[in-house]
């Protein structure tokens, strides 16, 4: 049975409400509440924060190794439980066939020792592909890695877009170029077939008027050979009905005039033997039928004479007919008349082909004209969409530390694509004498850190993005920059989001709602991993260790307090 938390949750209508980890790695058990707005995360490094991320990712569909299981156990449980009730999630539910209740949805992944995964979504079980597509929906983590990102074509017009708010325009411009590209390949391929069939024209030509000319007719071959058998045997046809026609008619000792004889024979005492008269009928029977064949065999008698060329010229029509079906790799003549049919079609898509092309040539141009106006929508869109982010962008950064910050993005021309017709670029300086340059090549660290954070507050102002992790973003900056950044996550909090940052900065730690730590400690199955959520007196000590380190002095719970604005 899946673990259910029924402690302490948080009647918020946050997205994850509690998180349960059963033997992952350094983890023998972790059942906690996790609440609305802004959260931390702190540690020392290597006190398993990772490893929590880890069994995240897992829940989110990424693959499992049977390694991550904690060494002793044969079993490993993730579970998660969000609130969906803020989100129009039903229909996913629903075209899955899964369980819907808005107010509690519980995905678990369960790994065993012998490499088997399991993937649940309110118990059914799913495909993992189902439980990643679901999880994408639920919570985006962004890890150091993310930062890569910023080098990446196909995210930078995605942000642009999610921007222009062009979902619509974009899935009409994609249908529409789909239906382009496939008429294209279609052209294409009949180009080919015309260059090919032209080619050949000739042969097929030679090859339909050998056919049209051979006069061909279904069941010719048939009747064909049984004529030629019987003429081959024409004598011996004709001595076996002499024979059977002397049996039967000759005048003194034929099968018919014996009959005859008999009849009269039993008619002459039929009045003194009652029994004659019956005995006479069926004779009578017999020979009438008899006479009937006597006389159908002298007919086919006179009929069968043997003619030398008729045979010949049977037998001729069948060389004609067996050389073509060799010729042409049949059996019969219905399958020469197929063949001649099909050649027949074949040379009137040839003449047809011309009208076929143009036909085709106009759908493309009519096509690549539609593409092009809706590439050119899209175009209207994010260019609009880019002046935005620029502006949105310039007044996110200059508080992060970064006063004479230039962000552009350049909507460049390009060839018609999956995505429309534009390049887009993210270009960047951090000060006045530095030239715009991809974002990714002249940035630092920390300067791509504050970059993506603001960039991730923008996207999420326009794009539900309900739990979102910050995984040490805040590397590469301190200090002053470090709580501006902690307040762009707190206000992110604030708008029916979940934002949990894990950080190793107090600056950052100081603004979360709620805190949590992440610490090592050995126990008798050895070294585990545990999290725990901070009580205000606790807290107060983590954030002075991290302002001076593990001897606590009274200062430093003072700078701690005037943090945390006690």
């Amino acid at each position: 049975m899946p673990h259910r938390a029924t402690h302490g949750i948080s009647s918020d209508n946050n997205m994850l409400k509690h998180l349960y980890i059963k033997n992952y790695t350094l983890i023998d058990e972790l059942d906690i509440d996790l609440h609305p707005g802004f959260s931390v995360i702190t540690g020392e490094t290597g006190a398993g924060k990772s490893i929590i991320l880890g069994a995240i990712g897992l829940l989110l569909g990424q693959r499992a190794d049977a390694k991550a299981i904690k060494q002793g156990t044969d079993k490993c449980v993730i579970e998660a439980d969000f609130d969906l009730s803020r989100y129009a999630m039903q229909n996913f539910f629903i075209d899955n066939d899964v369980e819907y209740d808005k107010g509690e949805c519980i995905i678990r992944r369960e790994l065993t020792a012998s490499g088997k995964s399991r993937a649940f979504i309110n118990d059914t079980p799913v495909q993992l592909s189902l439980l990643k597509e679901l999880g994408e929906q639920l919570v985006d983590v962004h890890s150091q890695h993310q930062n890569l990102l910023l080098n990446k074509q196909d995210f930078q017009l995605n942000v642009v877009d999610i921007i222009a708010n062009d979902a619509k325009e974009l899935a009409d411009y994609q249908q529409t170029y789909n239906q382009y590209q496939a008429t294209a390949r279609e052209l294409q391929t009949l180009k080919d077939d015309i260059e090919r069939n032209r080619q050949n024209l000739d042969f097929l030509q030679f090859q339909c008027d050998e056919l049209t000319q051979a006069n061909l007719a279904e069941g010719e071959q048939e009747e064909l050979e049984q004529r030629s058998d019987v003429m081959s045997h024409s004598e011996e046809i004709k001595s076996a009905l002499y024979e059977a026609d002397n049996a039967l008619s000759t005048e003194m000792t034929g099968v018919i005039g014996s009959l005859r004889t008999t009849i009269s024979a039993l008619k002459s005492i039929d009045r003194v033997w009652p029994d004659a008269k019956e005995l006479t009928e069926r004779l009578n029977s017999s020979y009438i039928e008899l006479k009937d064949i006597a006389q159908e065999i002298t007919a086919k008698l006179e009929d069968t004479d043997f003619d030398p060329a008729e045979l010949d010229a049977v037998n001729n029509r069948l060389d004609k007919l067996y050389d073509l079906e060799k010729k042409y790799h049949v059996d019969t003549v219905d399958e020469l008349i197929v063949k001649r049919d099909e050649l027949k079609h074949q040379l009137g898509n040839i003449e047809n082909s011309d009208n076929a092309l143009s036909e085709l040539q106009q759908k493309l141009a009519k096509l690549q004209a539609q593409a092009q106006k809706e590439a050119d929508i899209l175009t209207k869109h994010r260019t609009k969409a880019a002046r935005q982010i620029e502006k949105d962008m310039q007044a996110r950064l200059v508080p992060l530390g970064m006063p004479n910050v230039r962000f552009s993005i350049e909507v460049a021309p390009s060839t018609l694509g999956a995505n429309g017709q534009d390049r887009i670029s993210f270009l960047f300086s951090a000060n006045t004498s530095t030239p715009l340059q991809p974002v990714s090549q002249v940035a630092s660290g920390g300067e791509i850190a504050r970059v993506m954070l603001s960039l991730k507050a923008m996207i999420s102002g326009a794009v539900k993005l309900p739990t979102i992790i910050f995984d040490e973003i805040d590397t590469g900056v301190s200090g002053k920059i470090a709580e501006k950044m902690a307040e762009i996550m707190q206000e992110m909090g604030q708008n029916e989001r979940q934002v949990i940052s894990i950080t190793h900065l107090p600056q950052i730690a100081a603004l979360g709602a709620t805190h949590y730590r992440v610490e090592k400690e050995e126990a008798a199955q050895g070294t585990v991993s545990r999290m725990k959520e901070l009580t205000p007196e606790e807290r107060i000590t983590e954030i002075a260790q991290m302002l001076s380190g593990s001897d606590v002095s009274e200062a430093a719970i003072q700078n701690a307090k005037q943090l945390l604005r006690l």
